[in-house]
């Protein structure tokens, strides 16, 4: 056993950057939230107090006055996710827009300065930290900012710089630095990722030298302290490059990503699944946040729906703890309306804030800010008035996430439902806290329910701030019947420390060796024991009881499970599927040409290593592509391999019903080079 100083043995939690799941995210427009410093403000027509498509003054330096006055610590709130960090364009867009919002970059190795400078910067993230808060950035892979193919002056052109010197833009394009197929139709997968979204500049991400720049970019604001990434538009990207982006940051300095896959009400989409299952980052959880609205705002559904939404996810994703929740955001209509009662949205966020996934609160809900499309729905903060009930009831159960570990690693089991009423319960170890939520106009006797709660009486964790008061649970974890009255949301808990090792969390859920890891739960000890990936022993970097670090042990490619074992020898549950990479990934295009196929067939690459699904045909990787970049019969896919591998592979084509034919020959041989982007091209074996 290898020994380690008491120093390094002590893992810190306050620093664990790849573990949300006690964490409650606070979502800020930058420029809307709190002018700091006026003097960065623009000039000239960039900038207005009225006109809400301009920048209007908010910065670091205004955020940075909100963490020292407090707000964010008494609202509960332990992670800011802020607007792209980086320098946008100065243009205003023909419309009359400017990039106040920060999706359009110019140059992603420079600030925006009417954000603040970079020593602007480093005071954030130090403060946030010196506060136990953590700082997400926006990033936006997918496009610079608008631009035509037939006018070199529209806005910048979609030019993009590298630290003031120009790599290129969009109509004078030599270094093939974006793709030039038109604007998407949003018609399939393949259309909305290989042509521009509305009118910006789409990067061609298997240009090596686009490839190259952003991750370079990133590995800048790694550098800076970041804690977390919330990945732009990934519907919209090849999620083999964005597989490579992943092992990237988690081979440079792993941080908690998540990505934007925009469904709409009542959209189920496995390919969302999919690539919050296999991509190596989590998702903005769309799903949820449309059933909650449709429950709580719209109405359109009730809590029969809720529960069902509930259950479909913890089956559709492998880590559901790890998507994030919402009730809304900048790019929907804001929760709260206009002369509307306040009481929806304080229940819903009683709801989001003891519900699965990691919860994001959008700047302003707190003071019921209201507001329709964009812009309207970004408008400036009201005021940081600290005695809304939304903000208590934000404060009591964000509060109750970081002391409860039940609310971050529990499973969610349904204790009493109709159409009107919800009561669900969260449960980790002896950690358990019960949510019920009477959302109807109607009194319930709620009568025969049974929690995990021990024998006693539990008070509300809210305090009555929506009606909710005490319950009664007997020796066999029978509740007496109570009433749970109109509008009602009550929240009762017990927080108890388990001595038995439990594993909540590992992060990340892929790497390669030598990589870092972080195991959180409880009950390890404070004396050093080991961790297996299967039977494999990890080398530990630090240990406490909460804690642990390791590294990926050199061994095979595949996928293991996680087991922590005490000095004493008490083994913890298992954690399942952590996947171990052949090497760092390279993104490679594979093309096959004259590969006809009949009706309701597509083509799939299967091959030797774990990336290529290990020659069974049931983790081939596809369906392939064949109307943009090349058209059927040719075919092509952008797809994640490991670094200086010979790989062996053969195309197949699937049927709907899983039936598979083989190409016929020897195996293809490829070998893949140690960095930048390829592309292989080979014809289909009859």
């Amino acid at each position: 056993m290898i020994s380690f100083s008491p120093s390094v043995l002590k893992a810190n939690s306050d620093v664990n950057k790849v573990n949300y799941a006690q964490d409650t995210i606070y979502q800020i427009v930058t420029d809307r939230f709190h002018d700091g410093e006026t003097s960065n403000n623009p000039q000239g027509e960039l900038y207005s107090q009225t006109d809400l498509h301009k920048y209007m003054g908010g910065d670091w330096k205004g955020i940075t006055e909100k963490i020292n006055d407090g707000y964010f610590t008494d609202l509960g709130v332990t992670a800011l996710w802020i607007s792209q960090p980086v320098e946008n364009v100065y243009e205003i867009h023909p419309e009359g827009y400017t990039s106040y919002h920060g999706y359009w970059a110019r140059d992603y190795k420079e600030t925006n300065p009417f954000y603040g400078s970079f020593e602007d910067f480093d005071e954030l993230v130090n403060v946030a930290h010196s506060n136990g808060i953590k700082i997400i950035m926006d990033f936006t892979p997918n496009h610079s900012s608008p631009a035509l193919e037939t006018d070199e002056g529209y806005v910048e052109n979609g030019a993009i710089y590298d630290k003031g010197s120009l790599i290129g833009n969009y109509s004078n394009d030599t270094l093939g630095l974006f793709h030039h197929n038109g604007g998407t139709d949003f018609s399939s997968y393949e259309d909305s990722i290989y042509r521009n979204l509305y009118d910006l500049a789409d990067y061609d991400l298997q240009n090596e030298v686009i490839d190259q720049y952003l991750k370079e970019s990133i590995e800048l604001w790694l550098d800076k302290g970041i804690d977390g990434i919330r990945v732009d538009a990934v519907k919209h990207m090849s999620q083999g490059w964005q597989e490579t982006l992943m092992n990237h940051i988690y081979s440079y300095q792993p941080v908690f990503t998540f990505g934007e896959w925009f469904l709409g009400q009542g959209e189920v989409d496995t390919k969302n699944h999919y690539f919050a299952n296999e991509s190596g980052m989590s998702l903005l959880d769309f799903q949820y946040g449309q059933q909650i609205r449709a429950v709580l705002m719209s109405e359109d559904d009730n809590w029969l729906d809720y529960h069902s939404m509930i259950e479909e996810t913890s089956n559709s994703y492998d880590q559901v703890n790890d998507q994030v929740t919402f009730i809304d955001n900048h790019d929907m209509s804001r929760f709260q309306k206009d002369n509307a009662s306040q009481v929806n949205t304080e229940m819903a966020l009683a709801v989001l804030l003891t519900s699965r996934g990691v919860p994001t609160i959008y700047y302003g809900t707190e003071q019921y800010l209201t507001g329709e499309a964009d812009p309207e729905n970004r408008k400036p903060m009201p005021s940081f008035d600290k005695t809304t009930n939304a903000f208590q009831i934000i404060s009591k159960l964000a509060h109750l996430r970081q002391n409860n570990i039940a609310l971050g690693y529990g499973d969610t089991t349904e204790r009493w439902l109709n159409q009107d009423v919800y009561i669900y319960e969260r449960k980790f170890g002896d950690n358990v806290v019960v949510t019920a939520v009477n959302s109807s106009d109607t009194n319930y006797s709620i009568s025969n329910m049974n929690t995990s709660l021990p024998e006693g009486r539990y008070n509300d964790v809210l305090d009555g701030l929506l009606n909710g008061g005490s319950i009664d649970v007997n020796g066999n974890g029978l509740v007496a019947t109570f009433d749970l009255k109109p509008n009602e949301v009550a929240v009762w808990e017990v927080t108890e420390s388990n001595n038995n090792p439990k594993i909540g969390h590992v992060g990340p859920m892929v790497g390669q060796p030598g990589n870092e890891v972080t195991i959180s739960g409880e009950g390890f000890g404070d004396t050093q024991g080991d961790v297996f990936l299967g039977n494999n022993s990890a080398t530990i970097s630090s240990w406490s009881d909460s804690e642990i670090v390791i590294s990926i042990p050199n061994i095979s490619s595949g996928l293991y499970d996680v087991k922590v074992m005490t000095d004493s020898n008490v083994e913890s549950n298992v954690y399942e599927n952590f996947e171990v990479l052949t090497n760092h990934l390279i993104p490679v295009r594979f093309a096959v040409e004259q590969a006809s196929t009949d009706y309701g067939s597509d083509v799939y690459i299967v091959g030797s290593t774990q990336e290529l699904g290990s020659w069974d045909p049931d983790k081939a990787i596809g369906p392939f592509f064949n109307q943009v970049i090349y058209s059927y019969p040719n075919w092509y896919y952008d797809i994640a391999v490991p670094a200086n591998q010979q790989l062996e592979y053969k195309f197949i084509k699937k049927d709907a019903s899983g039936n598979v034919i083989w190409e016929s020959g020897s195996n293809h041989t490829y070998t893949v080079p140690n960095q930048g982007t390829d592309t292989v091209t080979t014809t289909w074996q009859n």
